[in-house]
């Protein structure tokens, strides 16, 4: 049983923008413009933590013209998501186990 998380993507998502970009993401597929707009994020800070969540496999970019869309890999929270369930079940299982002091 898997009693680990990954941290990477737990850290990625400890930045309050990024954690507010992947809520904005889970609703549609937006552009860097759409991002900017939602966020109040100056352009040049989005584009530093798209490529943080791009870096870790939280998004994907697709070109469209001038503009880049950007959609939530929703595998990767799903598979977050297991992560925790099976950490939190472990913790059921394991809230008889004491160990002994020496």
């Amino acid at each position: 049983m898997l009693t680990s998380v990954d941290a990477d993507v737990i850290r990625v998502l400890g930045d309050p923008l990024r954690l507010r970009i992947v809520t904005l993401l889970a609703r549609e597929t937006l552009c860097t413009t759409h991002l900017v707009e939602e966020t109040g994020a100056k352009q040049t800070n989005l584009s530093n933590h798209m490529k943080v969540l791009r870096e870790a496999g939280l998004v994907e970019t697709e070109p469209c013209g001038r503009f880049t869309y950007y959609r939530l890999k929703a595998e990767v929270l799903a598979g977050l998501s297991e992560q925790f369930a099976e950490l939190a079940a472990s913790a059921v299982a394991a809230g008889q186990n004491k160990r002994s002091c020496p």
